[in-house]
């Protein structure tokens, strides 16, 4: 057995108001008055049910296994004497419910259909080479149509100015009033886990606040605490999302978010491209993410969007501004792909990215970068909290005599590559900037595209900051040694304008 215990409803049985049923799963009846009291425990709105048939396998495990290697004769003659086709038959000749002729012509049936399906199979024409690059996003709803997901030139502000985390949590507000497909769940995002609290307390929403008060309104089937485990919420979120709600996760701290890695890659970014579109897993996993919080350490302060950026299927979305987040979270929730919703945790209450409130149609379209600074001598291009720190260094380099074209990519996967040639175009020296690890980064994937396409237009070589290639220490000194700084920007400029 390689169960711990030797058995799976042990494992379980501690699950309040789970249903257990252990059956022959060998003996169709068995299996199926098992079955039976499972869907009327369930129907009867008890709570879930879960059927533990003990079966066999009398075959090998693939084509290339041998089991015969492994297990003696005793052993699969063994289970050959209880093999459900063999015995099932048995008993329905000894009880006059079909003759051995009649189970012979239902063998050659079965056959015969077999046969005709596999005929089909061998007939049907190989799929053309280039149908690997179809369904790895949704072919009918495009996050770059400017033309669909673009409100942002005619956003009329109003209000008083608010934190990233204001209109973030606004956002959702606004449109899980608009789609009541949206639920939303994670690790402490609820304003309280037991209800009869409510109105008593004042209620968590999140460790960051950012999902306060959407239990309040939308109840607790709609937002609702998860266990303390990736795995589960990421695992939750595609079975709800490929039976056609709209699930809005969030990971505590992107530090966390390596056991739920195997889902995010392997079933969230693959299901449509895998089915050939006949299947969609449309999400957004939001996720506080980045460091320069002194005292963050290991575990609170990784940047990981490498590793993500190279899972095709998955978009990524990385705001610097407290409107860019509102208008972006609008479209991943309107996208029909799953988005990482990466939002920086040193942004999150900074004075100057706030913004008054542009209202509940505001959609700024993926690959669509923002120019926050006009230049002429060099590009910078960035993202996230180095989009401050590279304006603050150009700032000090325009005061001697360098101008400095500054570019906020906003999002990842895909980013804005018109924006960034035009730019290269007109300055010919590009330093593109990350918190990252320098060493085999997303800038790289930019300098090396910048080195590919735009090489006749450059006057020096493609320069790149990023964090040292180690992890972020907790001693503030140490953290302020390994991230990029305003200062590493300002030196990486200065040199590339000696060339």
């Amino acid at each position: 057995m390689n169960t711990a215990g030797g058995d799976i409803s042990k494992l379980v049985s501690g699950f309040p108001n789970l249903f257990i049923q252990k059956c022959d799963g060998t003996d169709p009846l068995d299996s199926y008055a098992a079955f039976k009291r499972a869907v009327e425990y369930c129907r009867e709105r008890k709570g879930p049910a879960f059927v533990h048939g003990k079966v066999i396998r009398p075959y090998s495990h693939s084509l290339s296994d041998d089991e015969k290697l492994y297990r003696p004769d005793e052993e699969r003659d063994a289970d050959a004497a209880i093999d459900p086709i063999r015995t099932f038959a048995e008993f329905l000749m000894t009880e006059g419910i079909i003759t051995s002729e009649k189970l012979e012509e239902l063998r050659k049936e079965v056959d015969a259909e077999v046969n005709k399906a596999a005929d089909i199979a061998v007939e049907t024409p190989q799929p053309p080479p280039e149908s690997a690059l179809r369904n790895v996003f949704s072919p009918d709803v495009d996050p770059t149509d400017r033309k669909l997901f673009d409100t942002e030139n005619g956003a009329e502000l109003s209000g008083n100015p608010g934190t990233m985390v204001d209109l973030i949590n606004r956002c959702m507000h606004e449109e899980m009033e608009r789609d009541p497909r949206i639920v939303v769940f994670g690790e402490d995002v609820a304003d309280c886990s037991r209800e009869e609290y409510l109105d008593i307390v004042k209620g968590k929403g999140g460790v960051f606040k950012v999902t306060a008060n959407l239990q309040r309104k939308f109840g607790s089937a709609r937002v609702f605490n998860s266990p303390l485990a990736e795995a589960n919420i990421i695992g939750r979120a595609v079975g709800m999302a490929i039976r056609g709600l709209k699930p809005v996760v969030e990971i505590q701290f992107f530090d966390y978010i390596f056991p739920a890695m195997m889902q995010i890659r392997n079933e969230v970014a693959l299901t449509r491209w895998r089915s050939d579109g006949d299947t969609k897993c449309p999400m957004v996993i939001r996720v506080p993410v980045g460091g320069y919080l002194k005292g963050g350490a290991v575990y609170h302060s990784q940047s990981g969007t490498t590793l993500f950026a190279h899972t095709p299927g998955l978009r990524i979305v990385y705001p610097a501004t407290a409107l860019d987040a509102n208008g972006l979270l609008r479209t991943s929730i309107r996208c029909d792909d799953p988005v990482l919703f990466l939002e920086h945790k040193h942004l999150y209450r900074q004075v100057y990215n706030k913004s008054a409130y542009p209202g509940s149609e505001f959609l700024i379209p993926f690959g669509k970068a923002k120019t926050v600074r006009e230049g002429t001598d060099v590009t910078i291009v960035t993202f996230g909290a180095l989009v401050e720190r590279s304006n603050q260094a150009a700032k000090r380099l325009e005061q001697q005599g360098i101008s400095v074209e500054l570019i906020d990519l906003r999002t990842l996967v895909p980013y804005d590559w018109e924006a960034i040639a035009e730019s290269v175009k007109k300055t010919s020296r590009v330093l593109v900037a990350h918190e990252d690890p320098i060493s085999y980064g997303y800038g790289a994937e930019i300098a090396a595209r910048i080195s590919n396409e735009l090489f006749e237009y450059l006057d020096a070589p493609v320069r790149r900051v990023g964090a040292t290639d180690t992890f972020v220490a907790y001693a503030p000194q140490v953290e302020d040694f390994i991230l990029p700084q305003s200062e590493d920007v300002e030196t990486a400029v200065q040199e590339l304008m000696k060339y």
